[in-house]
Parts: C-alpha cells; structure tokens; sequence
C-alpha cells in the first residue's frame, strides 16, 4: 500500500486539503482494496482560510515529520502571503526540501505552487498554480517558468496543479501513474468528476458544459461514435451547428476543438482497452477510429508517452492489483 501524505501548513486551503484526501482515499483497486494510506501531516491544529476568511481548523493526525515517510507528499494552498513567513512554514519547507532529497513525489495544489517555489523545488522548471495568481508566482520567482494555461504539470517527481478542481485533476493523474487509467477512472466516477479533462486553464476562466448545455450532448454521441471516421462537418451536423459555430463553442467550453477533443477520447479509450482487455492493437485501432495500428501507435506515444504494449505491460498487471508504475515520460503537462 501507498502512503500520501497531506500536509497542513499555516494558512491551508481546506478545500485542497479535503480534495486530496478523499480522491485517494474512494480510489479501490478492481478487487476492492484500497491501494492508499492518506495521512494529514503537521504539528499543530491550522486556521484554515479561504479568500482570507478563517473557516474552520484543520487538525493534523500525523505529525509533520511523518510525512517523510510517504511516497507521495501533496502540498495544499496556502490562503496568504504572510503563511510563508510565519515560523512554521519554515519547517515546512525545511520538510519539502528532505523529501526531495529522499526521492519522495511531491504534488501542489493551487497556491501550494508558491510553497514549492520557496524551498527551491520548482527552480529552472516549469510549473502552474491559480491563473490569477500565475503573474505573482512568476514575479517572486524567476527562475521559475509559469505556465497559466495548463491543468497541471508533471516534472516527474514533483508536480504543480492550477486553482481548486483541478488539483483533483492533478491526484486522478496520479492514481493512473500508480494503477493505471481503469482505477483512475472508477475513482473519478466515485467524485463525480471526468478522469482526464483535455483543454486548459479556459476550463476556469470559462463556463464548462453542463447537464443541460446541448454541447453536452455532442460529447456523449462522440463517445459513442469513437469508431467511426468523424470529421468536423459530421460532429457539426449532429450538433445542428455551423463548424464555425461548432469550433467557437467547443473553445468556449472545453478549452479545445473538436477534433482535438475527439484524438483525446479516443487515445483514453484506448488506454482503458488496453487494461481491461486483451484485443490486438488492430481491433483496438478499429474499434476507436484510428483505422490502422500504425496510427494508433502514433498518436498513442505522442500523447502517453509509452508504446501501446509497454503501457499494456505495465497496466494489464497494474489493473488486476499491483503496485506497478508507469513513471512519468519527461515533463508533462495537461493542457489545450
């Protein structure tokens, strides 16, 4: 079992703190045991803020330095600037700065970008945080390459997640690293959330489509209709839209176009495919409108950053219960 550690510095956000922990804690592995151990690590009881008001306090049920111990540290924001000059923070840091050293994966949320950014973790990299606060985290640092229109970034072992949701996003990402896209996804359905959202930051700048847009309609017949050669005049007809008509809304609520959505859907069915069953590489290219392996193959590894068979190596054993990882290809990053 895999330990994350939580950690509550001064000033925490308890919405990432309570995000993190309950996207790990609902994931199961197909047999129904629970792959994580979720500690919330720090050594006093945290006045947690959010936009400045004090809401509630956190109180941690592990000791800081615990945190040391887990494989995977999540840094929540931190609600003020003042949180990182207060004495706490600095062993905060301190701890940052011990868990890189021991090789341990570090993952923030929101403002804990800034936290990162002050231990010296993210210097000469690149990295996201809140896009309103993505100008302020390039100022104070500027060794460090601040990227507003990603989701979240993946420097393999540390990793920095925009504003709120998508430090969901950011810890689903990792569940798949861990155990593969199936138990990712079976935790997403578990939060009521996607497993894997294309586009970027336009996700939060703009409004994504909902239950009642008629966009949200388009999406579900794409999905059904991943095996079929679709073009955009066909996905504009069946949204009874110009493709002009049909571009700009896509934009609007999904950060990407249409086409570059429907690579996207069919790249995770395929990496579901690949885990759940043993078809050959060319009934899985039929079946999610690749048309051939050689294509599939292409913009399997563009996207994945793995073969088909290796990521099949790795998560057909992975998806019956193991512990196996994939590892990150380089530095990743989820965006439009």
């Amino acid at each position: 079992m895999r330990t994350v550690a939580v950690l509550a510095p001064p000033g925490a956000v308890g919405f990432d703190v309570a995000a993190a922990c309950q996207a790990f804690a609902v994931t199961r592995l197909p047999d129904g045991a629970p792959p994580y151990e979720v500690w919330v690590c720090g050594d006093a009881p945290v006045r947690s803020m959010a936009a400045g008001v004090h809401c509630f306090d956190l109180v941690p049920t592990h000791p800081l330095d615990a945190a040391l111990a887990a494989d995977t540290i999540v840094v929540p924001g931190v609600g003020r600037d003042s949180a990182l000059r207060e004495p706490a923070a600095r062993r905060v840091l301190a701890l940052l700065r011990a868990a890189r050293d021991r090789g341990v994966r570090i993952a923030s949320i929101c403002t804990g970008a800034f936290l990162l950014a002050e231990a010296g973790l993210l210097d000469g990299g690149r990295a996201t945080t809140h896009w309103l606060e993505a100008e302020r985290l390039a100022a104070a640092y500027p060794t460090v390459e601040v990227d507003a229109g990603v989701l979240f970034v993946d420097n393999g072992q540390v990793l920095t997640s925009a504003g709120l949701t998508a430090g969901i996003d950011l810890c689903l990402h990792l569940v798949s690293l861990d155990h593969g896209a199936a138990v990712a996804a079976r935790a997403a359905r578990a939060l009521v959330v996607p497993v894997r959202r294309e586009g970027g930051m336009a996700q939060y700048v703009r409004h994504p489509a909902t239950d009642h847009d008629p966009l949200r309609a388009t999406l579900d017949w794409l999905h059904r209709n991943l095996h079929r050669p679709l073009t955009l005049a066909h996905i504009a007809r069946e949204a009874g839209l110009s493709p002009r008509h049909l571009h700009r809304r896509f934009r609007e609520k999904t950060g990407t176009t249409p086409l570059r959505w429907l690579l996207w859907a069919r790249v995770e069915r395929v990496r579901e495919l690949l885990e759940t069953t043993d078809l050959p590489v060319e009934e899985i290219a039929r079946v999610t409108g690749f048309g051939s392996a050689v294509s599939l193959r292409t913009h399997f590894r563009r996207r994945v950053g793995a073969s088909p068979s290796a990521y099949r190596r790795t998560f057909r054993q992975g998806s019956q219960g193991s512990q196996g990882s994939q590892g990150s290809q380089g530095s990743q990053a989820t965006r439009r």
